[in-house]
Formats: structure tokens, C-alpha cells, sequence
């Protein structure tokens, strides 16, 4: 089982956790909200973990425009 970091806006791997020993908890999990949850985490059949999150470059993007949080996916 392993954990993949995916930029939700542009899809870049952001990173990976091999052979992953921590709770749900450790990653700090639980302070998303249900709906949040469900956004955010996508569990695979083969037992790996795919969580949205976003990459430097977006990150500066909507910092430097912050009028594109209004949309899923502003790179081209």
C-alpha cells in the first residue's frame, strides 16, 4: 500500500509514501470534514491512497491570481 500526492489543478505528482505504516490520523485526516474527505481522497482497489493536494507552481499561481480559486482547474 502506498500513499500519492496528486496536484488537483494541474494532476502532477507531487510525491509518494511506500509501504505506508501511518494511521489516518497521522496524516492528519481527520481534520478534514466528511465532504472534504470525499474530494480530496480516492482509495484504489489495489490498496493505495490518492490524495488532491497542490503543487508549488499552482500554489504561486493562485497566489499571484487569486481570482482562479473559482475554478477545478485553471492550467492548460
Amino acid at each position: 500500500m502506498a500513499l500519492h500526492y496528486f496536484c488537483r489543478h494541474c494532476g502532477v505528482k507531487v510525491g509518494s509514501l511506500d509501504q505506508m505504516t501511518l494511521s489516518s490520523d497521522h496524516l492528519g485526516f481527520q481534520q478534514l470534514t466528511d465532504d472534504e474527505r470525499l474530494d480530496m481522497i480516492t482509495y484504489e482497489s489495489t490498496g493505495d491512497i490518492h490524495v488532491k493536494t497542490i503543487c508549488e507552481d499552482c500554489q504561486e499561481a493562485l497566489e499571484r491570481n487569486p481570482d482562479l480559486h473559482q475554478y477545478e482547474s485553471f492550467i492548460q
